[in-house]
């Protein structure tokens, strides 16, 4: 018999968690996990969410500073995302979108995308996923250059360090070196060139410079591969699991120039930076480019249901149509009516209440203000910030760096989940990404959680002699 998760004799609210890591040690492997070394510690069990915060099986409150994983935009606990996919679940639980078919939350919610994506962008393909959404972006691709009778047009150039999915072509796309060594990957036709971190990177440059070097590694691989042979170049506005890194001012602009001179697509990777994230509806709106096609799931349902998909650009949507013949490409779930419905309302609750512009005007112009006082603290080389994400750099002096050995970011990442703030490492950067209705004032407590966890890290360090 399995065991209980409660406590004998006590409300629901009071969870066994020994009972429910041994369930799930022994039922549930779970994503990106060391399976033994879990199996050795126990899970960590959350249940319960309101705003930014969440609360585990042991009754430890928690701000919750990577939104879920990116996705919980406006918060726990809302409502009314939760009625509207009540109310779905009544008229219409699911129905398919295959054999000519439609449903009416999924026609009106590609037009609600469409009229916040840019102006150019106005037919929406559904998914399940961001990894389904780049795997369907990596055929409608090469769809699109065969029917521009240039089917030689197949590479798609990724870079290294960035995050597109763990699907085969998602994993593929990925630039990082752990996926690949798993599953023979990337498949054929998919490359990379360096990412634009300037900290890395760019020694001796000014980032404005570097972002115009960082830049010309796309021109420079699509010179070596021959420019009949480049079909897109795929990049987040901002690479999130890649560590928060934000590109120089420079560098989306000359990428948009090097697409548009060699007449290769962009595709823009927004699962994590649309629907408001950076303070604008998609990060390409920030930086200024006009991608052709764009990949999003995560915030357009705040994470309440699985959805995602492809905004595509009229350039091949336009191909796509008038060529005729059957896209041989789509997903039980696609344009689910559940989830279309969700997102329905909570697009609606983004534009109704101005999150979006709030996150532009207030919130994220105070996060960066209060993040960037930490760049005081003994083990930060630098802090950066843009929109609702930010990171910094654990190192030991400015000019030198932490052994990758001594997973650093790891000590860190512990003092923070076990006093009272979730955020994310990376190496030995620190990320954050909350919710973007998160206050002024919860930041500052956000703020002040993350500095005494940075205490106790280095008290830690020192102990152990790595300072």
């Amino acid at each position: 018999m399995n065991p209980s998760p409660f406590l004998p004799g006590t409300e629901p609210a009071l969870y066994d968690t020994a009972a429910l890591q041994a369930l799930d040690s022994a039922h549930y492997l779970h994503p990106f996990t060391d399976f033994k070394s879990l199996s050795a510690t126990g899970s960590r069990f959350i249940v319960r969410g309101e705003g930014i915060y969440i609360w585990d099986s042991n009754g430890n409150k928690i701000i919750d500073g990577m939104s879920g994983l990116w996705n919980v935009n406006l918060g726990y606990r809302r409502v009314e995302l939760a009625d509207a996919a009540y109310r779905q679940m009544l008229e219409l639980p699911f129905y398919n979108s295959f054999f000519q078919t439609s449903n009416i939350p999924a026609a009106k919610l590609a037009a609600s995308i469409a009229g916040v994506a840019p102006d150019h962008m106005r037919r929406v393909f559904y998914c399940n996923s961001g990894s389904e959404a780049n795997d369907t972006i990596v055929r409608m691709v090469r769809r699109y250059w065969d029917l521009k009778n240039q089917p030689q047009r197949k590479t798609i150039i990724s870079r290294h360090n960035a995050y597109h999915g763990s699907t085969v072509a998602g994993a593929s796309l990925s630039g990082m070196s752990g996926m690949h060594a798993q599953g023979d990957l990337p498949i054929p036709g998919i490359v990379h060139i360096g990412q634009p971190y300037h900290f890395e990177n760019g020694a001796g440059m000014t980032p404005e410079a570097f972002g115009l070097h960082a830049a010309g590694w796309l021109e420079e691989k699509i010179l070596e591969l021959g420019p009949e042979k480049v079909a897109a170049f795929i990049g987040e506005p901002v690479q999130g699991a890649g560590g928060v890194i934000i590109p120089p001012s420079t560098y989306w602009p000359e990428i948009q120039r090097i697409c548009d001179h060699y007449g290769i697509l962009l595709i823009s990777d927004e699962v994590i930076c649309g629907f408001g994230r950076l303070g604008s509806w998609f990060g390409c709106q920030h930086f200024g480019t006009r991608p052709d096609l764009i990949a999003f799931a995560k915030g357009v349902t705040s994470g309440y249901f699985p959805l995602g998909g492809v905004i595509i650009g009229d350039r091949v949507a336009d191909v796509l149509i008038e060529s005729g013949g059957e896209f041989n490409h789509g997903f039980t779930y696609s344009g689910h009516p559940v989830g279309c419905a969700l997102a329905l309302e909570n697009i609606r609750i983004l534009q109704e209440e101005g999150v979006v512009d709030q996150v532009r005007t207030e919130t994220a112009p105070h996060l960066a203000r209060q993040f960037h006082k930490l760049a005081d603290h003994p083990i930060v080389a630098i802090t950066e910030a843009l929109g609702m994400v930010a990171g910094l750099v654990l190192a030991p002096s400015p000019q030198t760096r932490f052994d990758p050995a001594d997973e650093v970011g790891m000590i860190c990442r512990r003092h923070c989940f076990e006093n009272g703030v979730i955020m994310r490492a990376v190496g030995d950067r620190m990320i954050i990404a909350p919710p973007l209705v998160i206050s002024p004032q919860q930041i500052d407590e956000m703020i002040a959680l993350i500095r005494r966890c940075l205490d106790l890290t280095h008290v830690e360090l020192r102990a152990r002699g790595l300072i």
